[in-house]
């Protein structure tokens, strides 16, 4: 069965509900995931889509990537 992620929650509630996709995410990019307190703060109020603005990554190869690891992106 595959895991939905809702691209458009906070980045803390998706971490929360799916801890591994932590690790993905740091793969990708966004090395300031793996701090326990950036995730509680900024987390919070941050989605995939603003975080892929800021950082620079295309969000089409963050949605792959997850797919490839057995998510599905729900937009």
């Amino acid at each position: 069965m595959s895991k939905v992620l809702n691209i458009q929650l906070p980045v803390y509630q998706l971490c929360t509900e799916y801890p591994e996709i932590i690790l993905i995410m740091k793969e990708l990019g966004f090395e300031n995931i793996t701090n326990p307190n950036m995730l509680k703060t900024a987390g919070r109020v941050m989605t995939l889509p603003n975080g892929c603005r800021m950082k620079g990554i295309q969000l089409e190869k963050v949605i792959e990537t997850f797919e490839k690891n057995g998510f599905t992106m729900n937009q």
